[in-house]
């Protein structure tokens, strides 16, 4: 393997682990405080992408509900990103008040609580797929505006191409991880996460609104969940309503891999999948490939 080669794969693979980690954090902070799996993650992961796509102002096709609708305005990509997650927390809030508590109220083995998370991942997507159909989305061309779709971090005798969407990607994922990093660490509210995550019971002995940080903890974490569905979108396009259950299913291997309940290992383990998919991909299609390689 040349060193050019090798650094295609690691920037590809780093890219590509950026999504994973950015889901994974949000299973990641349910199970830290809860010690579930929440695996109604998938269903809002696709729900952001949707709804994201929505508020651009992109059409529906010719099947459901809204078959050929749209809304009436459209926004900038960075504010329909920001606003769909914003929604997508909230939707995450409704899950917790509507499939967790009271499962959690009665005491209620831990698995069926992962059963109730199932059964609300069927109900989000077959919704959709009632609204707006199965068919495929893509952003728009310039959803990033006059940024060129690709560059290069090699010479022209030996490129090193990455799509511009990868290393924003890339980007955002490093900015997510410094804030929330800084937020468990540093505030109020993430040490109270920390302390109910160690015991709840001494911790609502000690003061802290232990229902108030659930609350927040399933709204960071699917408004996470709207941020990586939509990045995804934009990358490869909404492949559907079933698109978010099947990358949960990858965001499962990254934190088995990183350590349940573990940031740091969500994040490594992300990149780490990302890295060997991007080596075998490279394995499979040759050098070129690498040069437009999907986040999928």
């Amino acid at each position: 393997m040349t060193f050019t080669l090798f650094l295609q794969q690691l920037l590809n693979g780093l890219s590509i682990g950026s999504t994973y980690a950015i889901f994974a954090l949000g299973y990641t902070l349910v199970y830290s405080i809860l010690g579930i799996i929440n695996l109604s993650h998938g269903a809002v992961f696709t729900l952001g992408a949707y709804c994201t796509y929505a508020l651009m102002g992109g059409a529906f096709g010719f099947s459901g509900v809204l078959a050929n609708a749209s809304l009436p305005f459209s926004l900038p990509f960075i504010f329909a990103l920001i606003t769909s997650s914003i929604l997508a927390g909230l939707i995450g809030v409704v899950i917790e008040r509507v499939a967790f508590l009271p499962l959690r109220s009665k005491g209620s083995d831990p698995l069926l609580t992962v059963v109730s998370s199932l059964g609300v991942a069927q109900i989000i997507v077959n919704l959709i797929q009632y609204l707006v159909g199965a068919e495929n989305y893509t952003f728009p061309a310039n959803t990033y505006g006059d940024l060129p779709p690709a560059i290069n971090f090699g010479t022209a005798e030996n490129p090193i191409t990455i799509r511009t969407v990868q290393i924003i990607i890339f980007v955002v994922s490093v900015i997510i991880v410094a804030i929330l990093t800084y937020f468990i660490n540093r505030t109020k509210y993430g040490k109270a996460m920390q302390a109910i995550a160690e015991d709840p019971i001494t911790s609502s002995l000690l003061g802290i609104n232990s229902d108030r940080i659930i609350i927040f903890t399933f709204f960071i974490s699917s408004f996470l969940a709207g941020i990586a569905g939509t990045l995804l979108a934009s990358s490869v396009s909404i492949a559907g309503p079933y698109f978010g259950i099947v990358f949960g299913l990858r965001g499962l291997a990254v934190i088995v891999l990183g350590g349940l309940g573990s940031i740091p290992g969500a994040v490594l383990g992300g990149f780490l999948i990302g890295i060997i998919k991007a080596k075998i991909k490279g394995k499979l299609k040759g050098k070129d490939a690498f040069a437009s390689t999907p986040l999928k």
